[in-house]
């Protein structure tokens, strides 16, 4: 009896091609998890995706992704004076408008000599892309 030629590629592992593909993915969230990746779903339109995952295949997109994070997102915990006049929120990211918004609202309760030349350079940053140039603290 003659033994049939092996067509396509030779079987290698006792899995089916179904469990290997889940088991490759899980492996693959666990090294995300451990490098701190965490997916993030977005719906767009369907031009502005096709947008989105060309500008993504730039190699400066992470540069100008974090700057437009940076102009749309305030990390209150790094900035001494904001973290005092939120005190009482939990979350760490606060929108920037927000940001200025609680910056002007409590600005009575801002110690001039606290308040040092970066976190007034977020401010005046701030002012000039969410107030108009004007701060009215």
């Amino acid at each position: 009896m003659r033994k049939r030629p092996v067509i396509g590629r030779p079987r290698t592992s006792p899995h089916t091609r179904a469990e290997q593909l889940r088991a490759a993915k899980r492996a693959q969230r666990e090294r995300q998890r451990a490098a701190g990746i965490r997916p993030v779903e977005l719906a767009l339109e369907e031009r502005q995706a096709a947008r989105f995952r060309a500008a993504a295949a730039s190699p400066h997109f992470r540069e100008a992704f974090d700057r437009l994070l940076g102009d749309l997102a305030v990390d209150r915990t790094e900035w001494p004076v904001l973290r005092e006049i939120t005190w009482n929120r939990a979350d760490r990211w606060i929108p920037a408008d927000e940001a200025l918004a609680l910056y002007e609202r409590n600005w009575r309760h801002v110690d001039g000599a606290h308040l040092g030349k970066d976190e007034a350079q977020l401010i005046r940053r701030l002012a000039d892309r969410f107030g108009g140039g004007i701060f009215n603290g």
